[in-house]
């Protein structure tokens, strides 16, 4: 019997406001589109910078499976006494051996068993270890112990997030991007079965310059000075996609959401 599982991705969540619009329009998004895992990257969520112990236990209770993160998941030393002990709590798989934290979680639902690995490109980023190589090595312990395999490639650079794509394509089950805060139109089931998009956007005020108060970022441009970066607010929306994945582990629709 052919069964699918509907995975709903929630770009970047930018301080309060994005918290507060995630906590009112979660559950309908939940209930609209079926979703049986969701995943939120939450590397700003707490002023825009990181994430906290209380934010991650916020985004637990209101229904959120996984909390991917990026390069900014290390600027608030308070998550660091969770990071080992949270599962649910990713940080970049490929940071090097004997940092804190995990790169991935395994979650059941519907009789599957789902994968979601967190990775961190490296163009016009920290050097870190290879993302590519740390894929092959992740899959190849893990392919055999789940049905699905979903990856949040928290990258710059457009042209890694696609090469990375294809490099996991019939072995992912879909790859998202985060990180630019900036959706994409790009979305698309590669011919192995991946579905694919560079970035799935963000999650907070789009009064902003991605998320954070526009006059201030003018201004940075305007001078190159040293700019206080605050949190923006208004205009408050949600991104999101959702992926349709069969019970072979492969995409068979993606759907954009901003709401």
């Amino acid at each position: 019997m052919k069964q699918t599982l509907n995975i709903l991705a929630i770009g970047d969540v930018v301080g309060r406001p994005g918290r507060l619009i995630l906590k009112d329009k979660l559950q309908g998004l939940i209930d609209t589109h079926r979703a049986d895992i969701v995943i939120v990257n939450g590397e700003n969520a707490a002023g825009g910078r990181s994430i906290t112990p209380d934010i991650v236990q916020e985004f637990l209770s209101i229904g959120v499976d996984v909390i991917t993160s990026g390069n900014h998941i290390w600027d608030n030393n308070e998550v660091l006494k969770i990071l080992d002990s949270e599962s649910a709590l990713l940080r970049p798989a490929n940071y090097p051996a004997g940092v804190k934290g995990h790169g991935y979680h395994i979650i059941e639902r519907k009789g599957f068993k789902i994968c979601v690995i967190n990775l961190q490109g490296r163009l016009f980023m920290e050097p870190i270890d290879c993302p590519f190589q740390k894929f092959n090595t992740l899959y190849d312990s893990l392919k055999d112990s789940v049905n699905i395999i979903i990856v949040d490639f928290h990258a710059e650079a457009t042209s890694e997030k696609r090469a990375f794509g294809w490099h996991v394509d019939g072995r992912a089950s879909a790859v998202f991007g985060t990180h630019t805060h900036v959706m994409t139109a790009d979305e698309d089931i590669l011919p192995a079965g991946t579905g694919y998009i560079t970035d799935i956007g963000m999650t907070g005020s789009f009064d902003s310059v991605i998320g954070i108060n526009k006059e201030n970022s003018v201004k940075r441009f305007l001078t190159f000075t040293r700019v206080r970066f605050e949190v923006a607010e208004g205009n408050c929306k949600v991104n999101a996609v959702v992926f349709d994945i069969n019970n072979n582990g492969r995409t068979e629709r993606i759907t954009r959401i901003t709401t």
